[in-house]
């Protein structure tokens, strides 16, 4: 099952997703950053389409994968939204959970995968990947519990950004809003930084 790609180009994004897309940028860049990775992206969860969307990627792909979609339960990023739980796979292609035509399909195909859950108020909103991270980043629980905790603040920060829309119908965004969840961000970043 091939997964399902806009065919025509993928839109720009609202002037308003700005703030949205600025954070999750800053998300995908510190995270590959922090576990030494060749990528690292966010996919969050559409709920009405029952898909998992590129919302921001660095590193590998990041040139053509933001907004492709694809089925919400498949392979591990959809096991991870769907259960709830951060997974570590060191060897891709001798675990059975790993979808490897989807993963051909957005022409890079890691050896290793680091994921976790971005939750919310008890909601799952996405999921946060590091790919191919270096040996020693991805060797111990210790570590997923880092890229566990930092997909905590991301999703937190995230809400910030981008609060529910029945409880925010019509009411704009506050610049200082946005510099909440960045600055939560930043410090995150340099408490990560300073325990690696």
């Amino acid at each position: 099952m091939t997964p399902r790609t806009e065919s025509a180009p993928v839109p720009a994004p609202a002037p308003s997703d700005a703030p949205r897309n600025e954070l999750l940028q800053s998300v995908v860049d510190v995270a590959r950053a922090i576990f030494g990775a060749a990528a690292s992206s966010v996919l969050l969860l559409d709920e009405e389409a029952d898909e998992l969307v590129f919302r921001a990627v660095s590193g590998e792909g990041q040139e053509f994968l933001v907004g492709r979609r694809f089925p919400a339960g498949r392979g591990i990023a959809g096991w991870v939204a769907t259960s709830g739980e951060p997974m570590v796979v060191d060897d891709l292609a001798a675990d059975p959970s790993f979808d490897r035509s989807l993963a051909e399909s957005t022409a890079y195909v890691p050896n290793s995968l680091m994921a976790a859950p971005l939750i919310s108020d008890a909601r799952v909103l996405g999921v946060l990947e590091v790919l191919d991270a270096s040996p020693q980043a991805r060797s111990s629980v210790r570590e997923l519990d880092l890229l566990a905790m930092f997909a905590r603040q991301a999703a937190a920060a995230l809400r910030v950004i981008t609060p529910d829309p029945l409880a925010a119908a019509g009411r704009a965004l506050e610049g200082a809003q946005r510099e909440d969840a960045l600055r939560l961000l930043g410090s995150l970043e340099q408490v990560l930084r300073g325990t690696g």
